[in-house]
């Protein structure tokens, strides 16, 4: 399927183009996925119970505490293990981490990072640090299906995404699967408010944004609500507006959006000091190094 012609298709039914990545931003639902999905799983498929301690603190920095939050979980995963691999418990006990070079030459080539590309790629290569990957990959989407419903949004995340549908073209912009986004919005009775649902399967966060926004809509009008750093560099690489909903003060961040945030963006006074000033405090939060290494 040619999930980016969705995307191409989508016509201005507003002046105006909003982005919203979905976990961590609409939901409060990055820190059980990761610490009761992510790394479990990561434990069980790459045997490493006799570094649990390392590696959850490592896997918690990259994925939730740092600039590397809420990124592809395939370059994630890189991310974690060479952050692993430098420290001194991974080092002095001589401990073996698992061998990604496959997964990164994959990543090299491949934008569309979902398990079904993925599943292509390992059926052309046979290398079976892939299929470890993989099977890590398709049992967390699993029990992620299984096990984690009902989980809300953020209170005032609903007002404004109600009221932002009434004035703009709103798509989900993630690097979460479709099924999870499709499903996680639908039982929230919020789909109905966006245009379509950009996944890891549609491309990158910046490609969303370049396929179905830019060219159709002025640069000025085109704004992406995000929790994460990616967010931020995709807003950035298409020369739009960036909205940070700040780790920590997510509702908050929201009802800030609801108050001033939005009429700026509409009266054309958000470029300039007031995006400077958000995203001086966004990055506040999200520091690039590690607390082992403070």
């Amino acid at each position: 399927m040619d999930y980016q012609s969705v995307l191409k298709n989508l016509k201005p039914n507003h002046d105006f183009f909003i982005g919203i990545d979905s976990d961590g931003c609409v939901f409060d639902s990055m820190e059980v996925k990761q610490k009761e999905f992510f790394i479990p799983n990561a434990l069980k498929f790459f045997n490493l119970f006799p570094v649990s301690k390392p590696l959850r603190e490592t896997w918690e920095f990259v994925n939730l505490y740092s600039v590397y939050r809420g990124g592809n979980r395939f370059p994630a995963m890189i991310k974690v293990f060479d952050l692993l691999s430098d420290r001194d418990e991974i080092k002095e006990t001589g401990f073996k981490l698992p061998d990604l070079s496959a997964l990164k030459e994959w990543i090299s080539i491949e934008t569309k990072l979902g398990n079904s590309n993925l599943r292509k790629y390992f059926e052309e290569k046979n290398v079976k640090s892939l299929e470890v990957v993989l099977k890590w990959s398709e049992s967390v989407n699993r029990d992620i299906s299984e096990w984690l419903h009902d989980i809300p949004p953020f209170f005032h995340a609903i007002k404004a995404i109600e009221r932002i549908s009434q004035i703009a073209d709103i798509i989900v912009v993630s690097q979460t699967p479709l099924e999870a986004l499709d499903r996680e919005w639908l039982e929230n009775d919020i789909k109905k408010y966006v245009r379509m649902i950009a996944a890891q399967e549609h491309g990158t966060k910046a490609e969303h944004i370049a396929v179905a926004a830019k060219g159709k809509y002025p640069d000025d009008k085109i704004l992406l609500i995000g929790d994460a750093f990616g967010d931020m560099l995709a807003a950035q690489t298409n020369n739009v507006l960036f909205y940070p909903v700040v780790p920590g003060q997510e509702d908050q961040s929201w009802k800030k959006l609801l108050n001033e945030g939005l009429e700026r963006f509409l009266n054309g006074t958000f470029a300039g000091s007031y995006e400077e000033s958000l995203m001086a405090e966004f990055r506040k939060v999200l520091p690039i190094t590690p607390p082992w290494k403070r």
